[in-house]
């Protein structure tokens, strides 16, 4: 099976596990119980795509590949994850705009999946649709509570698009296997949905009363393994187990 299609359902699989990981860490520390329970069904539903991607990268690699060994005991060089969605959960309003920021951009992406040639990613990308569109909702109507709310909750808010704007560039900049992946209706253009996020988060900003950045520099990088140096605090307690009594089983 061709590398880019491996390599592209890892980078799927792999940014979704992270944020997966990164949004379970609030799990039993959320702000409110309802809250705490939406962001660990999130955190679930990422969890459950990731397992879909990674076990069709298992197959198409054979073998005796499977979805434990890509999840647990690849190296940080080898994750292809947005940058994104690696970063700090810091408070809950930079939790709740890097949720926002991403799944507005999961949902476009996925809507185009559907219409893949390959029938199992777009089965996939279907199937997680409507789970994704409720994460939209969810972390966009916090966005807006927060950045139209309270002094303190909008300078929150503002302090957590400082911190993650610089990351979403990425999300629009095409690797080598995204473009094989698109060039044979695979994958998609990820240039083509830029215009359409920036609709989307402007509208939800306007409402939050919230500024769009311009002119920022752009970080990039993840999608072909090299990353920030979270991501090893992440694999360090993701992977701890599998590397501390290796082949264990529940």
């Amino acid at each position: 099976m061709s590398n880019y299609l491996v390599d592209y359902i890892l980078h799927l699989a792999d940014t979704t596990l992270i944020l997966a990981q990164r949004n379970a860490e609030w799990c039993g520390h959320g702000p409110i119980l309802e809250q705490d329970i939406a962001i660990t069904n999130i955190s679930l539903d990422l969890l459950g795509q990731s397992r879909n991607f990674y076990q069709y990268a298992a197959t198409l690699m054979g073998g005796d590949m499977d979805e434990d060994k890509l999840a647990y005991l690849r190296k940080e060089r080898e994750f292809k994850n947005l940058l994104l969605v690696e970063q700090p959960n810091g408070d809950w309003g930079q939790t709740i705009l890097r949720q926002y920021l991403f799944s507005q951009f999961q949902y476009l992406l996925f809507e185009k999946l559907q219409q893949s040639k390959d029938d199992q990613l777009s089965a996939i990308t279907a199937k997680a649709l409507k789970e994704i569109k409720y994460h939209v909702r969810w972390s966009s109507e916090w966005v807006i509570r927060l950045g139209d709310g309270t002094e303190e909750s909008k300078a929150r808010i503002l302090k957590a698009i400082d911190e993650l704007w610089r990351y979403t560039g990425e999300m629009f900049m095409s690797t080598k296997y995204e473009v094989q992946s698109t060039a044979v209706g695979i994958g998609v253009d990820n240039e083509s949905l830029k215009e359409a996020w920036q609709e989307k988060v402007k509208t939800v900003f306007g409402e939050a009363t919230l500024p769009v950045p311009e002119k920022t520099f752009m970080q990039s990088g993840g999608k072909n393994g090299v990353h920030t140096e979270q991501l090893g605090y992440i694999l360090t307690e993701l992977q701890y187990m599998q590397r501390t009594y290796p082949d264990s089983k529940w």
